[in-house]
């Protein structure tokens, strides 16, 4: 890069507030790559360019950071992080017990330190922990539980796993298992209901569903609980360099949370929060939705898109496959809606203005959401609606070029897909089977095919820090390292990065906002330990985000 090349406001003049340099500003920006300074005047960039041009920019007031050389970035900008959601230390933390004694002895361990406790809960629980495949049993906790209810949550919060004093609180009986909170699976012999709760994310995560945890007294529901998850997570998120949090699905009674920790100074990164639309959801419904985005909409707290689910996880088999699962004649999985039912649905709230964020993922899950597009295209004539397919897990090949023709955004989570996750001997291989294992979190594959990507963590389902999503989608490697799983479906490090920036910030309607490091955006930025773009890919688990800005106030310093 020439010293002297550059971009500037027009007609800005005189001292910034802020001016980095002596750095690698890696832009996202491809009419300008690559700088070594910037100034920042009223919470934007005003200037990008050489080293020899910052000086004009300082005045006695001016803040001016050194860089040393160091790489920075645009801020993260994560598009599916559930910080309402976790994790909670009140739980029994379950995450890494891989076998049923291992998930007791944690269970045991906390109820023996909390033996008043009214309730055990728990989260995190892995799916592989239980023998032969199977899904867990209230049998299976007993024994650890006794007459205290237990109300354990999956690592992906999808499911939750009840002992038989809790099947007694919350009124689970063979007569009653469709339940605002989910659906509870049946002992095909007895009709007895087993304890596994399957739809937890679906229903238990809707405004319904939480007012009924709470009535039934389960204290994980509680809106103080709910709070002490939320400044937790957002404090991690601008720790890791996350300087716009996309929280995917929440109902109107939620944003009173959000709305506190702004207030008390908790909410430090920017937020983008989607509302979920279960099904049922009429027009009054929309009518609110419609007149809350319009209240929230600043560059702090916006509301907008609605979220969607049209299946639910491979892993207990209730995502939508276009063959049987693995070992099975004729289980495919189901879809939310009938095909046609879900297209009118989405033509519809296309047609009033919403972006919809539809979770899917099995491939026929995925096939049915981009036929809903479609559907909504030929009904409404095409328009930059950005809708989304979320995780993205299981694609058929043939949907491929359809994300980039439609306009789709795939919104994926880069750490799922880890070997030590998803591949060989876990649950989400052996299900789907190895014949569709290379249509597994095809990346690479969508973005050459032309598709927006957009990157992000799923907290609490994966680890939140980018620098973990990024390291797994440029080597699908486990975290300790070892074989890689699928590795012609990598990209390399630009790649995501862009998606952790540009390619979020597109698929929120925010690209002339954030995402580069580009004159007259906002100044969200970072600066790393370790130049991850020149560095070899091991290296980017040890790095660190030192100092993140959000408008230019430094935020987190390492």
């Amino acid at each position: 890069m020439s010293r002297t090349v550059g971009s500037k406001s027009p007609g800005a003049a005189g001292p910034a507030d802020l001016v980095v340099r002596s750095a690698r500003l890696y832009t996202v920006d491809p009419a300008l790559p690559e700088a070594e300074a910037m100034a920042v005047r009223g919470g934007r960039i005003v200037w990008v360019g050489g080293d020899d041009g910052a000086a004009e920019w300082v005045g006695p007031g001016t803040e001016v950071l050194d860089a040393e050389g160091r790489l920075v970035l645009p801020g993260f900008i994560d598009a599916h992080n559930h910080v309402r959601l976790g994790s909670d230390d009140a739980c029994v933390q379950l995450a890494g017990a891989r076998t049923l004694d291992a998930v007791h002895e944690r269970i045991r361990a906390w109820h023996a330190a909390h033996p008043e406790a009214p309730w055990i809960e728990g989260e995190a629980f892995d799916y592989s922990a239980l023998p032969g495949g199977r899904m867990p049993c209230a049998a299976d906790l007993d024994p650890v539980t006794g007459d205290t209810p237990a109300f354990v949550l999956s690592y992906d919060v999808h499911t939750a796993w009840l002992n038989t004093a809790a099947l007694r609180a919350l009124g689970v009986t063979r007569g009653r298992t469709s339940l605002p909170f989910g659906e509870a699976e049946t002992d095909p012999d007895t009709g007895e209901p087993t304890g596994f709760v399957r739809d937890f994310a679906v229903k238990g995560l809707s405004r319904d569903g939480h007012r009924a945890l709470r009535e039934l007294g389960v204290p994980w529901a509680s809106p103080d609980r709910q709070y002490g998850r939320l400044v937790r997570s957002l404090d991690d998120a601008i720790r890791f360099g996350i300087t716009t949090v996309v929280e995917p699905q929440n109902s109107l009674d939620d944003l009173a949370l959000f709305e506190r920790a702004r207030a008390e100074g908790r909410l430090r990164s920017r937020l983008v929060a989607a509302l979920f639309h279960p099904r049922g959801t009429g027009d009054a419904d929309l009518d609110a939705f419609a007149a809350a985005v319009a209240r929230h909409d600043d560059d702090r707290i916006r509301l907008g898109p609605l979220k969607l689910y049209i299946d639910d996880v491979v892993e207990p088999r209730t995502a939508a496959l276009l063959e049987p699962y693995a070992g099975c004649r004729h289980h495919r999985g189901e879809t939310f809606y009938p095909p046609e039912e879900f297209a009118g649905l989405l033509a519809k709230l296309d047609a009033r203005g919403f972006q919809c964020f539809v979770h899917a993922t099995g491939d026929r899950g995925i096939r049915t959401v981009l036929d809903a597009v479609e559907h909504a295209r030929e009904v409404n004539g095409p328009r930059d609606a950005r809708h989304q397919v979320v995780h993205v897990e299981c694609l058929d090949a043939a949907d491929v070029p359809r994300f980039a023709a439609l306009g789709v955004v795939a919104c994926m989570q880069p750490r799922h897909c880890a070997p030590e996750i998803a591949g060989p001997g876990q649950d989400w291989a052996e299900n789907v089977g190895p014949e569709r294992w290379r249509s597994a979190w095809p990346m690479r594959s969508l973005h050459e095919a032309g598709a927006t990507l957009a990157f992000s963590s799923d907290w609490n389902v994966a680890e939140m820090d980018p620098l973990i999503g990024i390291y797994t989608a440029v080597t699908r490697r486990p975290l300790a390292g070892g074989e890689p799983w699928q590795p012609h479906e990598t990209v390399d490090v630009a790649t995501a990065v862009h998606a952790y920036t540009r390619g979020s910030a597109h698929a929120n309607f925010l690209e002339d906002e954030r995402g580069s490091l580009t004159v007259g955006k906002q100044a969200d930025f970072v600066v790393l330990s370790r130049d991850i773009l020149r560095a070899a890919p091991e290296d980017i688990l040890d790095t660190r985000v030192e100092l993140a800005a959000v408008g230019g106030e430094f935020v987190h310093r390492a």
